[in-house]
Formats: structure tokens, sequence, C-alpha cells
């Protein structure tokens, strides 16, 4: 139980530091109408997904809660996060008129990513405070262990 704190502030922070990653591909790419793929660059997003450590594959809510009722020890359902996928935004591209353009269609309009700056810059914001949360707790579980090895003196 010791470390389970830490383990689960770790995984948190590599998970949101992933995504600031991901967002700041998504903002470096918000103009990138020409990919190596042929199209215009396509908005990603991260899934996250509890990590539990006894569990290996998905099992229906019903069998979580029926596991974790009678569970006896709380450091057995300690689990923390993990990325579960990195998928890409299926929502239509931005579409706008500029026939002088090198990537504009026939009719002259250029497809532009699906990237909203404003709602990254939000997205941005809130993974940096999870990841802060995430490295206050990680400083208040080694104050809680020093003053822990203080009693012990």
């Amino acid at each position: 139980m010791l470390f389970s704190s830490l383990k689960i502030s770790a995984s948190g922070l590599t998970a949101q530091r992933l995504r600031m990653d991901v967002i700041s591909d998504n903002i470096a790419n918000a103009s990138t109408t020409r990919t190596a793929t042929g199209g215009p660059y396509r908005r990603k997003k991260v899934i996250f997904q509890a990590r539990d450590p006894r569990i290996r594959v998905p099992l229906p809510f019903g069998r979580y809660l029926e596991i974790y009722l009678g569970n006896k020890k709380p450091e057995d359902s300690l689990r923390g996060v993990r990325v579960k996928a990195i998928v890409e935004d299926k929502s239509p591209f931005r579409l706008v008129y500029d026939p002088t353009h090198p990537d504009a269609g026939p009719d002259g309009y250029v497809r532009y990513p699906n990237v909203n700056v404003v709602q990254e810059m939000v997205d941005l914001i809130d993974a940096t405070r999870a990841y802060e949360a995430n490295v206050s707790a990680v400083q208040s579980a080694k104050s809680m262990f020093n003053s822990a090895l203080q009693i012990g003196r």
C-alpha cells in the first residue's frame, strides 16, 4: 500500500503527458492541408481507461461491481489509469473558399483539418491541471512517508 499512491499518480502523470503531446500535435497541424496519407491532418484524441492489475480483459460493469464490493482489502481496488487508444476524430473537415490555394479542389474550396485551436487550448489547460494534481499527490505522499519515518526515530 505504501507505493500504491505513487504508482497511481505516476500512471496519471504518464497518461496526461501523452495527452499533452497529442494536443500539441493537433495545434501544430491546425493548418496542415496535405499529409503523407494524401488529405488534411485529422485531429487525434486520447482515450483513457482505468488500469486494473488483477484483471487482464474487459469485463461487464456488473462483474467489476461483484469483484470490488466483495473485496476486503482497499489496496486491491487501487489501479490508476492507462491510455487505451489514440483515435482520429471523424468529424468533418473545415471548408474554406480559397481558389488560389494549391490544395483547393475544383470548386475552389480547401479542406482544412478538423482542429479547433480554442478547444485544443482548453483541453491543454485541462491536461496541465490534471498533471499538476498528480504532481501534488506525489509530493503529498512523499511528505507523509517522511513524517512516518520521523515517527520511528
